[in-house]
């Protein structure tokens, strides 16, 4: 036998000591995957020309990539690290999608099942967690194992998973009940804590053997059903092997050892037929699916493909695969029925409290189950029955839910990631509360975030510490830090006080809600309510109440004191809930996901002074999207903010709609993701979290970052896209100002502050129309122009429009202009005279409207109208805000109300004088004053062009 030498090429740099390094391919050997322990980047090289072209680097973890794997079908790339993610990527683009779970220490493995359904990760925390790669939620944690976890496999069936630990214990583990088939203890060598040596375990192509690197620096074969001892391939390695392969065909098996050789073994002959040596230990090693080649890479990072490395003489690697299918079902793991119930409802991932209690034990019963079922492995039909890992039914059921199975998916494709976006329905939105992170074990977390301040909490010697901050200290009072005994996992803050709650722990412990004010003129103050039968899912607080909404679609109000005010049903169940003054707002599920994967949700405001419910409609979503925040304004607009970074709030424009203000889309850094935390009228609140994180960390303490709000305006010729979105931010805004002018006037609230407000809008809007007009005559949009002289609302800004037009030389455009301007002076003439006189005993708020003296001199076309401006230049005002005072006398108003009239019949008489030939005719607009109720709106509306084209 002759030893050859193989080149390597780097494919990541480790400094110093040494690092466990990953490669593995797809499976159509196009692409393979390299990573390194000391290297947070993972590089996916060209399968046909990696020497040539450069590979493509995933940058998504904080530190050292320790595991890699690849879904059968090759679609799905997931990775862990020892800054404790496991993310997943499209594959081979290399797209992120989710941080699908986290762990409290470094992960070691990562494996798919065959099917792709499931993905098992494991290392220093204690448990293997089986995770639903679906929706991301952890089906079951099997523990059993006294040390870090460093090697898992799927049976190519996918109903046996086994592991191994540093000590060298393999289990293997029945995936239909969660329970250890057999146990192997101390058969491997114990690696201690060198985690660049790996104890791995590797089911035979054909499902029937379990190789396992043994104490005499050798590879032990296991039976499959018994775990029972059958062969063992000993050659040439002077120490322990670290880590093996199998062919693609289960002819042969690679083993690497600790004296820097690879040896290739005929497992048949039970003996080595080749070898090679290296400069570094070889800790990973891939065949290459469709040839003859196996690829290395050793712990310096530095790989290889070895080339035609089994004997030409000898039957190729890649002849007589076996076909053995996992299951054909999509479904996530069934354990039982109240588990698949909660899956597949609207209730949170399950937890590690599902464990089996017989976890690491053996069971003669389950091997005999096992092997009776199995008999019939040769029959491709009975593989198709049979249920990997992630969809196992009881036996009563199993023959009847396997058939159903075969017959609903039959010619469905092995990976799930594809047929279930087909095949399967989509799960609802799990309910969450507004500004608050996942929960970490050992880890400060956000229980509640707003404007206001902060709620976190962290574990502490088994209880949790709760500690409650305000952003702006002299705001707020001091709260002290809390003992958490009951495990809250929501808040809820405003300035008078805040609201926890926790989900039921099990099947005796109760949800409890507690609230703890800030300020109270009695001692022991607190209160907690306990709910039994159901579970607080989300909470909020307003000014005087507290309210919950549990699993029961139950919304429960309560005082600010304890006292249970109402009960309420709700439509569906919950998906948020967040409170502002009196306004509390609740969004809930209205029915199934829809095919293409959208929710359909709908919202309800409360006013829970008034008991009146306010508003009610759909949440708009971005399709495909989840919500991810809901809040108000400071102003109170309802707003919305969903996983594809749009922000929306709700006005009462076109009978209630939702206007998107900003878009991530838009924004040029689309590294960042952004957590929201509030805005109002002008900016969004929000805090920038480094892609792909989604969350921020508490530590150090997050910075607020302030974004203008931006409609995601398409792009338009005019090359004016800053002032087209200031003009619609500013219409939303003077819009909903007017309508609560509306509202309070209707009540009879003094409005002399929104009106002043409002006021200000008009000359703010009219200011940033003048620019875009401007902008439409440089770039000759006329049309458009005249539409947005139309927008105008105060008369001074039109005549500057005319002025503006004149310099610009453009006569047929300010007689354009002139002839709008006439339109409007003859329409408040004409108002002036049908309006009914007002009520003298109500205080009104007027607006004289300023006058231009000199109009252009290019539109003055007539002796007479000359005439008529100079005569009536005299009587113009500058622009100025009258306000009439209160008059109580009745003779005083008679008077008031005579003058009037008299000007009024002036006026009139002057623009028949003049025969309204010339639109420059200063006619005196005198101010009317407003009128509660209805009638009130429709005059304001009047005068604003683009209300009228609105409501």
């Amino acid at each position: 036998m002759k030893s050859r030498s193989l080149k390597l090429r780097e494919a990541h740099k480790v400094g110093g000591s040494a690092a466990f390094c990953s490669i593995l391919w797809d499976h159509k050997a196009e692409h393979f995957v390299t990573s390194s322990s000391s290297d947070p980047s993972i590089s996916v090289h060209d399968g046909l020309s990696p020497s040539t072209l450069p590979p493509t680097i995933l940058r998504h973890h904080q530190d050292g990539v320790t595991a890699l794997a690849l879904s059968n079908d090759s679609t799905f790339l997931a990775s862990g690290s020892i800054d404790h993610c496991v993310k997943l990527y499209k594959f081979p683009s290399g797209e992120f999608q989710t941080i699908i779970t986290r762990f409290t220490l470094p992960i070691r493995v990562l494996a798919f099942n065959g099917s792709g359904s499931l993905l098992a990760a494991a290392g220093d925390d204690e448990g293997i967690k089986l995770i639903n790669t679906f929706d991301g939620s952890i089906v079951r944690v099997l523990k059993g194992h006294k040390g870090p976890v460093t090697g898992l496999d799927f049976h190519p069936n996918g109903e046996l998973l086994a592991s191994i630990d540093t000590t060298g214990t393999v289990l293997c583990w029945e995936l239909q009940n969660g329970i250890v088939s057999f146990t192997l203890k101390g058969v491997a060598p114990d690696t201690g804590f060198n985690t660049s040596i790996v104890n791995i375990p590797r089911w035979s192509p054909d499902g029937r053997i379990l190789a396992v690197p043994g104490l005499r620096n050798d590879v032990v074969m296991y039976d499959r059903f018994t775990g029972e001892k059958l062969f063992a391939l000993r050659g040439d390695h002077l120490e322990a092997i670290c880590y093996l392969s199998w062919a693609p065909n289960g002819k042969y098996i690679a083993t690497s050892g600790l004296d820097k050789q690879v040896l290739l073994w005929d497992v048949d002959k039970k003996q080595d037929i080749d070898r090679q040596k290296f400069e570094e230990r070889i800790c990973c090693m891939a065949w290459k699916p469709n040839c003859n080649a196996l690829s290395v890479i050793d712990t310096k990072g530095k790989y290889g493909i070895w080339e035609s490395l089994v004997p030409s003489s000898m039957l190729s690697p890649t002849v007589g695969i076996p076909d053995i299918l996992p299951k054909k079902r999509n479904e996530i793991l069934n354990f039982d029925d109240e588990i698949e119930e909660e899956l597949y409802g609207v209730s949170e991932s399950l937890n590690d409290s599902l464990v089996d209690s017989d976890a690491g034990e053996s069971h003669h019963t389950s091997r005999k189950r096992l092997r009776k079922k199995t008999l019939i492995d040769d029959d491709a039909d009975a593989y198709e029955e049979l249920n990997d890992g992630s969809s196992l039914p009881s036996a009563s059921e199993y023959r009847k839910k396997s058939h159903r199975a075969h017959r609903e998916k039959q010619g469905a494709k092995s990976g799930a990631f594809k047929s279930i976006s087909a095949s399967t329905r989509y799960k609802m939105q799990s309910p969450f509360q507004p500004g608050a992170t996942p929960l970490e074990p050992g880890k400060r977390t956000f229980l509640c975030y707003n404007m206001l301040g902060c709620i976190t909490t962290i574990e502490h010697e088994g209880n949790s510490r709760i500690e409650t901050d305000f952003h702006d200290t002299g705001r707020g009072p001091r709260v002290s830090s809390m003992i958490d005994i009951y495990g809250f996992t929501m808040a809820s803050i405003n300035e008078s006080g805040c609201v926890f709650a926790n989900p039921c722990k099990g099947e005796k412990n109760m949800s409890v809600l507690m609230y703890r004010p800030f300020r109270s003129w009695a001692s022991n103050s607190e209160w907690t309510m306990r709910f039994e039968g159901e579970e607080v899912k989300v909470v909020a607080n307003g000014s005087g109440w507290v309210a919950a909404v549990t699993s029961l679609n139950l919304l429960r109000i309560f005082s600010e004191g304890g006292l249970q005010k109402h009960i309420l049903s709700l439509d569906g169940p919950v998906v948020s809930a967040v409170g502002w003054k009196d306004h509390l707002a609740v969004v809930t599920h209205v029915s199934d996901c829809l095919p293409s994967n959208e929710q359909v949700m709908e919202f309800r405001v409360f006013n829970i002074s008034k008991m009146t419910q306010e508003l009610k409609g759909r949440v708009a979503l971005t399709p495909g999207s989840r919500l991810t925040w809901i809040g108000f304004s400071d102003e109170g607009s309802l707003s919305s903010y969903d996983s594809e970074g749009v922000l929306r709030v709700f006005t009462s424009q076109y009978g209630g709609s939702w206007i998107p203000v900003f878009s991530t889309s838009k924004e040029k850094k689309q590294e960042e993701n952004y957590w929201v935390v509030g805005l109002n009228t002008t900016s969004l609140y929000c805090i920038a979290c480094k892609h792909p994180e989604i969350f921020p960390q508490v530590t150090p303490k997050p910075i607020l970052t302030i974004l203008d709000l931006s409609l995601p305006l398409a792009s338009s010729d005019l090359g004016a896209a800053s002032l087209e979105n200031e003009l619609m931010l500013k219409q939303l805004l003077l819009y909903e100002t007017q309508r609560r002018v509306d509202d309070m006037a209707l009540v009879g609230v003094d409005t002399t502050a929104l009106e002043d407000e409002a006021f200000d809008l008009e000359v703010s809007q009219d200011k940033c129309i003048l620019r875009l007009i401007s902008s439409c005559c440089s770039s000759d949009s006329f049309v458009r122009a005249s539409e947005l002289m139309k927008l105008l609302t105060l008369e001074k800004s039109m005549r500057a429009a005319i002025t503006l037009v004149t310099k610009l030389k453009l006569p047929f455009l300010a007689e354009k202009f002139s002839s709008i301007l006439e339109e409007r002076l003859l329409e408040e003439a004409n108002e002036a005279i049908t309006d009914p006189s007002e009520n003298p005993n109500r205080e009104v708020v007027t607006r004289v409207e300023s006058k231009v003296q000199n109009p252009p001199a290019s539109i003055q076309t007539s002796e007479n109208t000359e005439a008529a401006v100079k005569s009536s230049a005299t009587k113009l005002s500058a622009t100025t805000l009258v306000r009439k005072a209160k008059v109580s006398e009745g003779l005083k108003l008679g008077k008031e109300q005579t003058k009037k009239d008299e000007t009024e019949d002036a006026k009139i008489k002057e623009i028949k004088k003049l025969n309204l030939k010339n639109p420059v005719n200063n006619v005196n607009k005198e101010d009317k004053g407003q009128k509660k109720g209805v009638n009130q709106g429709e005059a304001r509306r009047s005068s604003n062009p683009f209300l009228k084209s609105t409501v």
